[in-house]
């Protein structure tokens, strides 16, 4: 009889492989769930509802755009260097934040010039990639010929969005206005 002493490794690759499939696996779940997800305030609403009611969404706004315009008035604006000197969007300079309290103003007209004093108007400043320090102003009030969002305190230095919504009849227009607090 021949005496056979050569080992064959092939069981314990296949363990090996398995228990490093199940330690990848669970590092994978484990990085993915330390990373949060934020939610999107597009429209400013949450995901689920703006996706729902996309196309009543863009209808109202496509009404709101044809009568209405809404500008920021008052506010300075940071100058960038253009560093996608190709690219076909226009790139669109921030507005300059100071630290502390800051104060917005905003113009809602028709095309034509006439000052709109009765729209319905909400505010939200948000930072882009979180909802964490979300600033909501439900009812902006008017004051004489503008809509005016006193005493905002920002205090983090960053990126931020300036978010408008204004309400005038059937038609809801939306202003999306980037900005920036130097550190």
């Amino acid at each position: 009889m021949a005496n056979n002493k050569e080992k064959t490794y092939w069981p314990h690759m296949i363990l090996g492989f398995f228990i490093l499939g199940i330690s990848l696996g669970y590092w994978t779940v484990k990085s993915a769930s330390s990373m949060p997800v934020q939610e999107s305030n597009n429209f400013m609403m949450k995901y689920q509802n703006a996706d729902l009611n996309i196309n009543e969404i863009m209808e109202k706004k496509v009404l709101f755009d044809k009568q209405y315009r809404i500008e920021l008035s008052g506010k300075e604006t940071m100058v960038l260097e253009d560093e996608n000197k190709h690219s076909k969007l226009k790139p669109v300079d921030p507005v300059k934040l100071s630290m502390g309290v800051n104060d917005f103003t905003y113009l809602i007209t028709k095309k034509n010039g006439t000052v709109i004093v009765d729209a319905n108007v909400s505010f939200l400043l948000t930072r882009p990639h979180t909802r964490a320090d979300d600033l909501m102003v439900e009812a902006v009030p008017y004051a004489s010929g503008e809509y005016v969002i006193k005493d905002i305190n920002i205090t983090k230095p960053g990126r931020y969005t300036l978010q408008l919504r204004a309400k005038v009849g059937d038609a809801v227009g939306y202003s999306e206005i980037p900005a920036y607090l130097k550190p």
